[in-house]
Formats: structure tokens, C-alpha cells, sequence
């Protein structure tokens, strides 16, 4: 007899061309993944190729129950490192019937911004570190840390190795390979600075293409800590006190600012981000007044500045781009939730396209 594991591995390309999709989409949150399978007859490259599916949107808050068919429109295909094979995962987004974007589809507004003239000839790169915290499954308290109390304070955690440092290794290394299995330009991962704390990075993505790698990245995450019986939170101030909160520091540069010049490019750009400071804050994830405190690394909510090597600005320029003249720099604002599609595209239209 076949075990459990033996059926759940099994190679269906032996005895069919079929193949499964996970189709992924974004629920009423803003943050809560949904996803279901469906069979088709073969490997697909092409999204468009794939046909449109639906579900109930009143089951994930998207539509009224009198009327809650909501249509999935494919955009981007990854590898599925569950099912292996030629199986895939596919990133949609969501429209009703009659074609229009649901209010909670965030790419389509992204895309637009993404294929604006402007915008393409600048090729945007993104490099977007996802921090997160995992946490026991029935307490909701970090894994490696004592039911109801405290770790040792900070210190020793922060890219830290050893049992009493590193907690959900296997967990991290799973995801990091099952990213790259994915066909995801996941670029490193690192513990954090809070204990039971981790982050990976995505990049450097082209435009529309960071939001997609960022949220497979983050389902294929889900699923991990799933079957390790361990709970995935995005929160950005998982634990109040002196402890560190979790981000999304957004990486970013354009083709003029990694070109000769690019430094003074990149000193309007973060001029352009002080004047709509408030309208990107506002944006950049709930919850988020919570960890950009002006402590732990981050800068106050309410005050926007920049600097060189400065982890303690809204946003930070490196040495090596400030000695070359052209580079890239880092929005440090954006919390651990935030929305990719949103976040992206925002810059990007600021920086780009927005004449103040």
C-alpha cells in the first residue's frame, strides 16, 4: 500500500500531459492569499493563454452575496515547488463580470502606471526586503521564546546562529528554495533583529513584475509555515515594547539614476517623495504608526528625512551610491504588510511621473 506522502509525490507527468494550476489571488483584507486548483489539459507558458476562472467573492468580502461571482484574470506563472513536475502557480487578479477591476484589485491600477510611456523607458528596478515574524501555532507568541515570558534583549539575534539565537531555520530555508524552484528572483534571507523574526528579499524585480514575485514569494511562505504547523504574521509591530517592528524597506532605482548624473536624479526623486510624504504614509500599510516610531531603527511617522547610510531616515542612500554618483536608494518607510502593487507603482509615479 501507498503511504500519504508517497501519493502526495506522486510524478504525474508518467501517465498524463495533464497538469494542476494553482490559481492565487487576494482577498478582501488586502492581505489574506485564496487560492484553488484546477486541472488543464498542458503546460501553459503564457498567462493569457489560461483560461479565466471565477469564485465566490462574498466568501472573501469582494461582492455582495446576491451577486458575488467574481472573474480571475491570470497574469504571472511560477513553478509549483509543492506539486513539482510541470504544475504551476498563477498569480491573478480580479474583475467582475462585465470586466471592471474589483476595488480591491490593486494591480490593474499598478499596470497602468507600469505601462506608461514615462515609466517603461525608465525601467524601474525594485529590491523589496520582506520582513516577518513566525509565530506558535495555539499562543500566537514568537517561536523561541517562553510561553508567557521573554527572550534575552536584542543583540544577539540579528543575522545569528546557534540554537538559542536562530529559531525557524528550516522553515527559512525551505522558502528560500522553494522561491528559487518557483522561478522567483528571491536575492538573500537573513534573521532579524527581533528573535523568531526573519526576512527575505525579492529583486532587483522590473516594474510590475516585483508585486507578482512578492506575493508568490509570500504564498509560497504561507504554505511552508502551514505544513510546519506554524503561524506566518506580517504584522509590523508583532510584539509592543523595545523590540524591533517588521518592514518592507522598497529598494529602487531608475535608468537615469544608475547612469552617470544619477546621483542628482536620485536627490530629486527624494525630494519629490518629502512633498507627498503624507499621501505615501498613508499607503504604506495598516498599522504601521506602530513601528515607525522614530526607535528601533526607523524614522517618526510624522517627519520625513533622508540620509546617507542612515537607518534611522525615512529614507536611505548608500555609501557606494553617494562615491559612484548613480545607484539606487531604499523608502524605508513602507511596514511589513504593505501592498507591493500599491507601493511600487506609488513611487514610481511620484518620482516619475508627478510634476509638483
Amino acid at each position: 500500500m501507498s503511504l500519504l506522502s508517497d501519493l502526495i509525490n506522486l510524478n504525474l507527468s508518467d501517465s498524463t500531459e495533464k497538469i494542476i494550476a494553482e490559481y492565487i489571488w487576494i482577498g478582501g483584507s488586502g492581505m489574506d492569499l485564496r487560492s484553488k486548483a484546477r486541472t488543464l489539459s498542458g503546460p501553459v507558458s503564457d498567462p493569457p493563454k489560461l483560461p479565466k476562472w471565477n469564485y465566490d467573492g462574498s466568501s472573501t468580502g469582494q461582492a455582495p452575496g446576491e451577486d458575488s461571482e467574481v472573474i480571475l484574470y491570470p497574469q504571472a506563472i511560477f513553478r509549483d515547488p509543492f506539486r513539482r513536475g510541470n504544475n504551476t502557480l498563477v498569480i491573478c487578479d480580479a474583475y467582475t463580470p462585465a470586466g471592471e477591476p474589483i476595488p480591491t484589485n490593486k494591480r490593474h491600477a499598478a499596470a497602468k502606471i507600469f505601462s506608461h510611456p514615462d515609466v517603461v523607458a525608465e525601467v524601474p528596478w525594485y529590491g523589496i526586503e520582506q520582513e516577518y515574524t513566525l509565530l506558535q501555532k495555539d499562543v500566537k507568541w514568537p517561536i523561541g521564546w517562553p510561553i508567557g515570558g521573554f527572550p534575552g534583549p536584542q543583540g544577539p539575534y540579528y543575522c545569528g546562529v546557534g540554537v538559542d539565537k536562530a529559531f525557524g531555520r528550516d522553515i527559512v530555508d525551505a522558502h528560500y528554495k522553494a522561491c528559487l524552484y518557483a522561478g522567483v528572483n528571491i536575492s538573500g534571507i537573513n534573521g532579524e533583529v527581533m528573535p523568531g523574526q526573519w526576512e527575505f528579499q525579492v529583486g532587483p524585480s522590473v516594474g510590475i513584475s516585483a508585486g507578482d514575485e512578492l506575493w508568490v514569494a509570500r504564498y509560497i511562505l504561507e504554505r511552508i509555515t502551514e505544513i510546519a504547523g506554524v503561524v506566518l504574521s506580517f504584522d509590523p509591530k508583532p510584539i509592543q515594547g523595545d523590540w524591533n517592528g517588521a518592514g518592507a524597506h522598497t529598494n529602487y532605482s531608475t535608468k537615469s539614476m544608475r547612469e552617470e548624473g544619477g546621483y542628482e536624479v536620485i536627490k530629486k526623486a527624494i525630494e519629490k517623495l518629502k512633498l507627498r510624504h503624507k499621501e505615501h504614509i498613508a499607503a504604506y500599510g495598516e498599522g504601521n504608526e506602530r513601528r515607525l516610531t522614530g526607535r528601533h531603527e526607523t524614522a517618526d511617522i510624522n517627519t520625513f528625512s533622508w540620509g546617507v547610510a542612515n537607518r534611522g531616515a525615512s529614507v536611505r542612500v548608500g555609501r557606494d551610491t553617494e562615491k559612484e554618483g548613480k545607484g539606487y536608494f531604499e523608502d524605508r518607510r513602507p511596514a511589513s504588510n504593505m501592498g507591493p502593487y500599491v507601493v511600487t507603482s506609488m513611487v514610481a509615479e511620484t518620482t516619475i511621473l508627478w510634476k509638483p
